[in-house]
């Protein structure tokens, strides 16, 4: 807000600030959520938890220092970490990750972020909006690969505004130091290029926890990307008795997700052999929190493409949003994929300010057959963002609108006057 005070109506204003001060905030604001996942809320609860270092000894059995604990079943939730890439030069090189950046005391001058997935794009613009010069190094020709062509090109349009040095299409070859100088070595069209920088953020995905437990010596089954092979009912394809969730589980890698899945865990747990309750996926939101946020749920356009999957496009423009144009945020977009012809919604992607929670009355909608009507009969309050689903929904109602209703209509008008 601050960088955009003129727009605003403010004509002049300055922020002081410590960068050690902001880390304090974040470690303030991690101490006050922890007791939601805490020991002591989770005895209050009637759960038996203990401290400690576990293996899985068999089936039925788990020993944690040193005492054995048999058991029905057993779930694994050991989640990941960050992957470090085996780049030559990099055990030189004191990395930060998503997990230990957070121990910083002083804002880098120059601050490398390898990786342009969801995770390197917010450290990226967060750290550039602190006083860092951030370069961004992808390999891929565009940031956030997973998103349609439009969504990647605005978020870049955004970097490239605020100042980020965007390097895509370069591949990380080495880590190197030279003249007392950190460097990283890319290949970018056939040619080397020398990229200098103070400190790196390594962010290319995450590596499922699955070492050192017992799961080798069990033989459980791990998938091609490292995680645990399940079932449809989150039960591991030898042991029927010990399940996965989580990131250690996958398919998908979200805090949100994780939760979902482990609700099927316990009560499956409980309930089989006699009952039990597939892991549904069907409807599963996601959202990254650059700015302008990108949240989505369901398939996006490149994906009903590349899966032969008919569909419509509705879009909305967030310029046009009253409440947006106030808020001086007006950018960004609705686009509803709809089955052909129907209201039902196949997918949602929306980019723009507070993506995140706009996109949860379509989270609703797919989740409980709510199609593109009764969004638009729906009275939304004004001004407000959420007022974009119901214009989203309105650009659909019109495109369904055929020539001959409009010829039939104008007939009609006609016939009345």
């Amino acid at each position: 807000d601050v960088s955009r005070a003129k727009d605003l109506g403010f004509k002049n204003v300055n922020v002081d600030f410590d960068f050690s001060d902001i880390m304090a905030r974040v470690h303030r604001v991690i101490q006050t959520i922890e007791p939601h996942d805490s020991v002591e809320r989770y005895t209050k609860l009637g759960v038996d938890c203990i401290r400690g270092t576990a293996k899985i000894l068999s089936p039925h059995e788990i020993e944690v220092n040193g005492t054995k604990i048999t058991t029905k079943n057993i779930t694994i939730a050991t989640g990941a970490k960050p992957y470090i890439p085996p780049i030559e030069g990099i055990d030189n090189i004191d990395v930060l990750t998503s997990e230990n950046l957070w121990q910083m005391k002083s804002l880098p001058k120059r601050l490398l972020v390898l990786g342009g997935g969801p995770i390197g794009c917010e450290l990226a613009q967060s750290f550039q909006r602190l006083g860092s010069q951030v370069t961004l190094v992808e390999r891929n020709e565009c940031i956030m690969a997973r998103e349609d062509e439009e969504v990647s090109r605005l978020i870049q349009e955004a970097f490239v505004k605020e100042g980020i040095d965007l390097r895509l299409g370069h591949g990380a070859q080495r880590f190197f130091v030279e003249n007392n100088q950190k460097f990283l070595e890319c290949e970018h069209r056939g040619e080397k290029v020398k990229i200098p920088f103070d400190q790196v953020i390594i962010s290319i995905g995450r590596k499922a926890n699955t070492k050192g437990f017992g799961l080798e010596e069990l033989g459980i089954d791990l998938n091609d990307n490292g995680t645990i092979k399940v079932d449809s009912f989150l039960r591991t394809t030898k042991y029927k008795n010990i399940y996965a969730c989580g990131d250690v589980a996958g398919p998908y890698q979200f805090t949100h997700t994780a939760s979902h899945q482990a609700w099927y865990c316990a009560v499956n747990a409980m309930l089989k052999p006699f009952w039990g309750f597939k892991a549904d996926y069907r409807v599963i939101p996601w959202c990254t929190y650059t700015d302008p946020e990108v949240a989505r749920v369901g398939l996006s356009e490149s994906e009903a493409m590349a899966q032969g999957i008919p569909f419509e496009v509705s879009t909305y423009g967030i310029d046009d949003l009253d409440r947006a144009i106030a808020d001086e945020s007006a950018q960004g977009f609705v686009k509803v994929l709809t089955q052909p012809k129907k209201d039902k919604i196949l997918g949602v992607t929306i980019v723009g300010s507070h993506a995140g929670d706009i996109i949860a009355e379509y989270v609703t909608a797919m989740k409980y057959g709510i199609g593109m009507n009764k969004i638009l009969g729906t009275i939304h309050i004004y001004p407000t963002l959420a007022e974009a689903n119901k214009f989203a929904a309105g650009a659909w109602k019109q495109s369904q609108v055929t020539p001959q209703t409009l010829k039939w209509a104008e007939r009609w008008h006609t016939f009345r006057r």
